[in-house]
Order: structure tokens, then C-alpha cells, then sequence
């Protein structure tokens, strides 16, 4: 919607000085800001301009029923309809807000405007034949279209093959009555997932299309088994929604490879359902069973699908644990808390955890303190339940690494997510960071919920209330890459005399559940013990080298040794590899980080720490080198990659890497674990120069509280603290031409392995320049004080809230 956006429009003030003068004193009718600027308020205002023209009073902010029916009471306006010249100069001011230029606003319906509503038209997906298209005629069905805030035109973020769908979903429905003509913007929502449903209800010759998922659909679906080799409409729909659903996220990152639009079902889209298939946990078959078209089409997807995990508010007794394990269930989900005034009693019972243990279960904790309003949630409260939590959860003797699950039981939006509840997940942890990060923050909500507050901060698992039907955070949005535990179906068991309620979850397999409490080792122990043990190998080795490179070079040779690393850093010590292997030793690839629960990968944790601890910080510390290609330069040199790839998408750096960097489930060459890991690796060559073996900076990283300040020192040392130098060295990594390995590496990662014609200093500054910037925003982002969010947090909080409040006093 091109005249969207926060700089002022002329032909969009002309709009609200006109509404708000000629209705202004109409029942019913609130005034819109006349700041130039589109949004709801403008469209709002011109549907009660119209309300009013129709004769409906008092006029209301909502285009329902009754506005369609007196519309269509009216019939199509075209060109040269002058009945109500009011009515055309709406439409004229309503193309205006959707960046159309529907003439002058002087009420004509002439050609200009005809030319407009056609352009409009086209960009809808409507077909240039029959009613209403040809003759670029405003029909009830486009009136509506008109004056709403749906772009029919892609939008940043979206892509070529969903707006694609989205115009063919329109052409092909929108004269049907149950079909609403949607947005075509490239972005899947909960409109398009409803346009999708209606048009397949309609193939299945359901004779009222709602939108719902019902048994008649069902029963339709489970026609429609489809594979390799077929083709037409259903394979069409089919693929469509697989493109809904791409990419498939590998592990807790969106890495999978996507899919496209088809009319084929080819060895491609049979590849792609099989990683869908596995990552949603279904029957790996490649076909478009029923389940499989659940999964794609409804949140829970199918409720009766096989699970095994649970939760519960019922104490699980031995004989509900039977019950439990033959029935097939491995996990489940128990309360640590069970706030005042309470009347479930909920909360795990003394002795519960070892009757569940005995019997073979596993055991994930959550934590909920009502958390059924938007009141439930601030920084404050976040940071005392993060305190209340480690302190029950230690009572239960809950494993060091253990993840607690804090509960959103309501539907929260996108702006309450923004404003609350992620303030009140930074406060959960700080408030676990408080007390050394023994246990680790995930969420429970909705798949928004989970996936903004995962992104947002660094929630290690999500698990998802898939079964919350009504929840419009789950309409539109694919599974959190980081999902553990999907909640499908609520059900009461009978077990003899004995019944109680329990929850289905379907279970990812990525948190595995507590199977024991009061162990002493922590998650990163194993890789420790295996630095300790390189190192003594190290110290013992008779040949010639220093015993901390030893251990970085061994760790990281099998798969960043030789070739392009040789040149940056050193070729590895073959000798002391072959001696250290001889001692029974192999190199450990991946370890669990105690502070997030993310796993980090050794490899490229030891690589980068190796290059900083070879090549340390120039006596310039705005200069760069092979050090930093080694870590963070590197990484941002492929990001780079990755946004010019998706320039046409992206056209601005900044909300590129803002959106791509070091955010948890995005697909994305720099991700969060790979900034954990750069951090890390900077601060152990640090470490390591300032007289600690590479074993003890190992251990005090990992065990002895260093990852908490991870960030902030690692942005004070490196950076110098303060974001003039970061983009500075942020601008050097990508451009500088006076040390010959980074200019290496700019052509090597850039043009050669990236495939980008274009090096950053080949961009003009205005180009490149917010580029560096994204990078600088989301490093502060990672490293500001506890005292800075909450109280940029808590002011945004107070800012909706008073947004809220004055909403519902006008209504």
C-alpha cells in the first residue's frame, strides 16, 4: 500500500480535512487525525462518510452487514454515475489511501477513476472479463475492499509466489458469496489461511463455505491423498499450502529448504512434504494424507493423531503413571506454582516426581501465575516470577539447564506481545539471570506468542496451546521453529474408579523432558571435561607447540582446518592430532550452553577463538583482521550475502539484518547461537592472552557464571562499548582494502562462495550505510543493560495501555 507510511501525503489530508468536514457532525461519526497519513482512523472515517450517504444512523466504525446490504441495494457504480456524488468522491479518497490516483476527489466517475479501480483490479487478481472488471466498475465486493487496509500490492517481507496465490485464490472465488477478496501482499495471515479454506470447501462441493474446519471438510480431506505424478486443481491447492507453510525449519533454525507454487505434484514438492512430514512429526510418506493436509490447514492439525506428551493439572499417582505409559504417553508437562486464591491445586506433590520417575515418565515444569490478561504482564511482574520460579524449581531439585515453561493462557495480539509480553519474558530472564541462570526461560502460548517472544528473547523451546481454537495467534502462523510440545486436545481419562484431565501434546523430541532431579553436572560438563582432557593431552605432548592452540586446533580441524583457514590463521598441528587421537580423543562437535540451553557448536566456537587468539585486536581498535573475519566479520560478510540475495525484498539494509540477525528461528547465516558463539570465542582468546588456560577460561565461561555478562563484555572489549565504533568496524569488515586476508575474505564469502557480483564497497553509502547500522541495533539489542529495556519496556507498556483504555472508553 504504497501511501502507507510515517511521512505526509497530501491527496491522504485532502481525504481527512474532507470527511471530517462534511461528517463531522454526524451521529455517531469520530473525527480522524488530519495528519496525511493512512491508517484505520482514515478508513474508518470514510465508511461512516458512506454509512451516512446510505442512510444509516448512527454511523459506527465497522464496514458489517448492514453497509453491504444497503450497498448492494444500491448496485455497481461506474463510469459516469452521478447519483450521489458524496458516494464517488469516497471512492476517489479511498483509491487515494491505497496509492491509487482515483482522479480529483471532485465527485466525477470519469476515466481517471475507471483507470484506478481497473489498476486496482489487476493487482487484486481479478479477472479483466465479466462484471464489474472490464469497465473498471466499483462493485459492493470492491467498495469494501477500498476502504480497508489490506495492500494488494507486496509489501516488505512478503514474497512473489504467496501474493501470487493470494491474486489466484481472488480470480478464481471472489464472486462466490462465502468468499471475501483478500490482501495481496505476499504475507500469509489468518485472512489468507480463511481465503484458502473457503476455496478448498467450495472444490469439496460443501454448499456453505464458512471457513472452519469442520467434519465435512474433514471427510473431504481424507479423499485427497495425493503423490508424485498428479496434477491439477487439488495438486494446485495442495502446493499452495505447502508454500503457506515453507520454509520447514531444521532443528530450531528456519533453514529448511522452501517450496514454490505448483500444478504439479512433482519429486520436489514429494521431497519438501517428506521434511515437513518429519519436522511436524506425522507419517514420513511424502503424500498429502489427511493428517498432512491438517497439519498445513489448522493449528492443532489432527487432534487424534498419535502423542506422546501430556499435561496436566492432576497429580500423577503411580497408577495414573500406569495408566500413562500404556496408553503410550513418555512426558509430562506438570505446575511448579499454583498462585493465591487458586482453587485447581495444581503444583507438582511431594514425592510426584520420583513416582513419575519410577515408572519411566519424563517431566517438563511450568510456571503460571494467572497469566490470563494483558495486566498480567510487565517487566516488574516478569522478573518476580523468574525469582518465585527458581526458587520452587530448586525446591523440586530441578536439574541445572532445566527449561521452565511460563504461561500466556490468553490471546494476546501482536501489538499486546510487543508492549507486554515481551517486557515481562525479559524481565523472566533477568530475573533467572539473577540467580546464575540455573533454569532456562521457554514460553506457552500461541504460535505467535512463542515464535515473537522466541525471536525477541531467546526463549530456548516453545510450547504451543495448539489446541486454543478461538486464538487468533494461532489463525496464519506456522509452528514455531523452536516447538517442543504441541498442546492438540484436551480429553478426561478413566482409569477404573479414577478420572482426571489431561492435554495431548504432540512432542518434537528437542526438549526430551526431565528424567531425574538433584544431579550435580551441569549441561555443558561433557565438554569441559573434554577440554581439560585435550589439555593435559596437550601439556603431555612432546612435540613443539603452545598447549591452548593445541586444544583450539584440534577441536576445530575437521571442519575448519586446511584450505581458506590455513591462509587466515595457521595451518593446524597434524602431529598433535594424530597424538591426541592416538589417546583415545575425537573431536566433540556441539555441547548445550547452561545460559540459553542452546546448543553451540565447538567447532566454530574453537575456529573463531583460535583467530582471535592469533591474531588479536590491532593496536587500532577501529582496525579489523584475520581475527575478526575468524568470528563476527565473517558472519556479517554472509549476512550480507543473504540480504542481497533478498534485496528485492528487502530493499533496506537495516530492517533486514533486524529482522535476520541473531534472531532465534529465522533462517539466517548469523544466527543467535552463531553470535553466542562469537562472543564466546573472543572472550576465551581473551581470557587465554590474559594468563587462564584455554581448560580454565572453559570452565569459567560455562560453569562459573562468565556467559551471563557475556554480551556486555564482549561488546565493551571488542566494540569499545559504544556504537559509533561498532559501525565503524562494522563499515571496515565490509570495505576496508588495507589488510590483504580481510580483502580475501570479502571476495572469497562474498563473490566466490556467495555468488554476489556486488562487494559492499561497490553500494553507495545511503545503501550500505543502514545496512551497518542494522548491525549496530541489534548488537545493543543484545548487550543494553537490564536497567535500559525495562524502562524502554515499561514505557511502551504504559503507552498501550492508555492507547487501550481510551479505545474503550470511546467505544
Amino acid at each position: 500500500m504504497p501511501r502507507k507510511g510515517s511521512t505526509l501525503d497530501t491527496k491522504v489530508l485532502d481525504a481527512q480535512t474532507w470527511v471530517n468536514a462534511t461528517y463531522g457532525g454526524v451521529s455517531g461519526y469520530v473525527r480522524c487525525p488530519e495528519d496525511g497519513r493512512t491508517g484505520w482512523s482514515t478508513m474508518n472515517a470514510l465508511v461512516m462518510g458512506l454509512q451516512h450517504e446510505l442512510g444509516i444512523s448512527p454511523v459506527v466504525a465497522s464496514f458489517g452487514p448492514s453497509t453491504m446490504s444497503r450497498l448492494q441495494a444500491l448496485g455497481d457504480i461506474g463510469f459516469g454515475w452521478d447519483k450521489n456524488t458524496n458516494i464517488v468522491r469516497i471512492i476517489q479518497h479511498g483509491l487515494f489511501c491505497k496509492g491509487y490516483w482515483g482522479a480529483n476527489g471532485y465527485g466525477g466517475y470519469g476515466a481517471v477513476t475507471t483507470e484506478a479501480v481497473k489498476n486496482l483490479l489487476t493487482d487484486m487478481g481479478l479477472p479483466d472479463g465479466g462484471t464489474g472488471t472490464a469497465g473498471g466498475v466499483t462493485t459492493p465486493k470492491i467498495f469494501k475492499c477500498i476502504l480497508n487496509m489490506d495492500a494488494y500490492t507486496k509489501v516488505s517481507g512478503g514474497t512473489d509466489d504467496i501474493r501470487s496465490i493470494q491474486r489466484w485464490l481472488n480470480g478464481s472465488y471472489w464472486t462466490r458469496d462465502a468468499y471475501t477478496i483478500g490482501p495481496c501482499d505476499g504475507i500469509y495471515s489468518r485472512d489468507v489461511q480463511k481465503s484458502m479454506m473457503i476455496a478448498i470447501q467450495y472444490e469439496l462441493g460443501i454448499a456453505a463455505p464458512n471457513g472452519n474446519f469442520g467434519p465435512a471438510t474433514q471427510a473431504g480431506l481424507q479423499t485427497k491423498n495425493l503423490g508424485e505424478g498428479s496434477s491439477g486443481l487439488w495438486a494446485q491447492l495442495f502446493s499452495a499450502a505447502c508454500v503457506f507453510n515453507s520454509p520447514v525449519p531444521t532443528g530450531t533454525s528456519e533453514t529448511g529448504t522452501p517450496t514454490t507454487w505448483r500444478s504439479s505434484y512433482d519429486s520436489k514438492l514429494r521431497e519438501w512434504v517428506e521434511i515437513f512430514q518429519r519436522f511436524s512429526k506425522l507419517d514420513v510418506n511424502g503424500r498429502s494424507d489427511y493428517r498432512t493436509w491438517a497439519q498445513r490447514l489448522v493449528f492443532m492439525g489432527d487432534p487424534d493423531r498419535p502423542a506422546t506428551g501430556s499435561d496436566t493439572r492432576f497429580e500423577i499417582t503411580a497408577s495414573r503413571s500406569q495408566w500413562l505409559r500404556n496408553n503410550g504417553y513418555a512426558v509430562v508437562g506438570r505446575y511448579i506454582y499454583d498462585p493465591p486464591g487458586s482453587t485447581l491445586d495444581k503444583e507438582i506433590k511431594p514425592g510426584e516426581l520420583n513416582t513419575m520417575f519410577s515408572n519411566g515418565l519424563k517431566v517438563f515444569p511450568i510456571y503460571q501465575d494467572n497469566a490470563r490478561q494483558l495486566s498480567d504482564f510487565t517487566y516488574g511482574q516478569g522478573y518476580q516470577h523468574a525469582l518465585n520460579a527458581h526458587s520452587l524449581a530448586s525446591g523440586y531439585g530441578f536439574n541445572r539447564g532445566t527449561v521452565i515453561y511460563f504461561a500466556v493462557d490468553y490471546d494476546a495480539t501482536r501489538d499486546e506481545i510487543d508492549a507486554a509480553i515481551v517486557p515481562y519474558f525479559h524481565g523472566v530472564a533477568a530475573g533467572l539471570a539473577y540467580n546464575g541462570r540455573r533454569y532456562v526461560h521457554g514460553v506457552y502460548g500461541s504460535r505467535n506468542v512463542c515464535t515473537v517472544v522466541s525471536r525477541q528473547t531467546g526463549a530456548r523451546y516453545s510450547f504451543v496451546s495448539g489446541m486454543s481454537w478461538g486464538f487468533s495467534g494461532n489463525l496464519g502462523f506456522p509452528i514455531p521453529a523452536n516447538w517442543s510440545f504441541n498442546q492438540i486436545k484436551e480429553f478426561k481419562v478413566t482409569n477404573g474408579s479414577d478420572t482426571f484431565d489431561l492435554d495431548r501434546d504432540v512432542v518434537s523430541g528437542i526438549d526430551p523432558g526431565q528424567s531425574s532431579v538433584n544431579q550435580p553436572s551441569g549441561p555443558a560438563d561433557g565438554f569441559i571435561d573434554h577440554v581439560q582432557r585435550l589439555y593435559d593431552h596437550a601439556v603431555a605432548y612432546p612435540g613443539e607447540g603452545d598447549p591452548n592452540q593445541l586444544v583450539m586446533e584440534y577441536i576445530r580441524h575437521e571442519a575448519y582446518g586446511g584450505g581458506d583457514w590455513d591462509f587466515l590463521i595457521g595451518s593446524y598441528n597434524s602431529e598433535f592430532v594424530d597424538y591426541a587421537d592416538g589417546k583415545g580423543m575425537s573431536v566433540m562437535t556441539d555441547f548445550t550452553d547452561p545460559y540459553t540451553a542452546y546448543e553451540l557448536g565447538a567447532e566454530h566456537l574453537m575456529a573463531s577463538a583460535n583467530g582471535h587468539y592469533v591474531s588479536w585486536m590491532p593496536s587500532n581498535p577501529r582496525s579489523v583482521n584475520a581475527g575478526d573475519v575468524a568470528g563476527w566479520g565473517g558472519d556479517l560478510l554472509t549476512l550480507y550475502v543473504d540480504w542481497r540475495r533478498a534485496s528485492d525484498q528487502y530493499p533496506d539494509g537495516r530492517t533486514f539484518v533486524q529482522q535476520k540477525m541473531a534472531k532465534v528461528g529465522v533462517a539466517s547465516s548469523f544466527g543467535y547461537n552463531d553470535l553466542i558463539e562469537d562472543a564466546d570465542a573472543w572472550l576465551l582468546a581473551k581470557a587465554v592472552r590474559d594468563g587462564r588456560t584455554i581448560a580454565q577460561a572453559v570452565r569459567d565461561l560455562y560453569n562459573g557464571g562468565g556467559g551471563l555478562t557475556r554480551f556486555s563484555r564482549y561488546w565493551s572489549g571488542r566494540f569499545s562499548g559504544n556504537a559509533e565504533d561498532a559501525k565503524f568496524l562494522a563499515h571496515n569488515i565490509l570495505t576496508a582494502a588495507d589488510d590483504a586476508k580481510v580483502i580475501a575474505a570479502q571476495i572469497g564469502l562474498v563473490t566466490v562462495r556467495g555468488g554476489i557480483k556486488t562487494l559492499p564497497a561497490m553500494l553507495g553509502y545511503d545503501d550500505l550505510e543502514p545496512f551497518e547500522q542494522g548491525f549496530v541495533d541489534v548488537m545493543l539489542a543484545r548487550t543494553g543493560t537490564e536497567r535500559r529495556l525495562r524502562a524502554t519496556y515499561e514505557a511502551n507498556h504504559e503507552k498501550y495501555l492508555k492507547a487501550a483504555r481510551s479505545r474503550a472508553a470511546r467505544e
